[in-house]
């Protein structure tokens, strides 16, 4: 089971470099062309949610990208740092859904007309659960996870 692990300060300029190395490890791995961009834009909104939480509470602590291909799955699992305040026994980590409370669950902000506008919390997390085929959000030590994974093509017999 290859892993690539990445860590990475929390700057909004290292989330294009986390997207460009999950592309890359996704494609290696057997991961069908035409998921790639689903890859990529989901592995972006995650980092930027945990970007965006580690300079709110932990701007110091570095944040985890951990890349597997397991035979049959490639996953992305991004691990921040920042406090949360999902349910430590496991019941609201199941769902994506029910992380939209916590403090950092990706609140973000949209310019329409040239208004800004704050986007409801959650928003991000719904966009990875749209792009992944499967999306995990579990409490982690002082932080969040969010596994995402993503089904390999079918290697042809040889």
């Amino acid at each position: 089971m290859p892993t690539v692990e990445v860590t990475f300060t929390p700057l909004p300029a290292h989330v294009r470099t986390a997207r460009l190395i999950a592309t890359a490890v996704a494609r290696r791995s057997g991961v069908d062309e035409s998921l790639l961009d689903e890859v990529r834009l989901a592995v972006g909104e995650a980092c930027s949610r945990a970007v965006e939480a580690h300079r709110l509470h932990c701007p110091a602590e570095l944040i985890r990208v951990a890349l597997t291909d397991d035979g049959e799955r490639f996953e992305v699992v991004v691990t921040d740092a920042a406090p949360s305040d999902l349910d430590t026994t496991g019941a609201a980590a199941s769902s994506v859904a029910g992380t939209a409370g916590t403090p950092h669950a990706m609140a973000g902000a949209v310019v329409v007309d040239g208004i800004v506008q704050q986007l409801p919390a959650g928003v991000g997390l719904a966009v990875i659960a749209g792009l992944a085929d499967d999306v995990r959000v579990t409490p982690a030590n002082c932080g969040t996870s969010i596994a995402m994974s993503w089904k390999r093509r079918a290697v042809p017999a040889r």
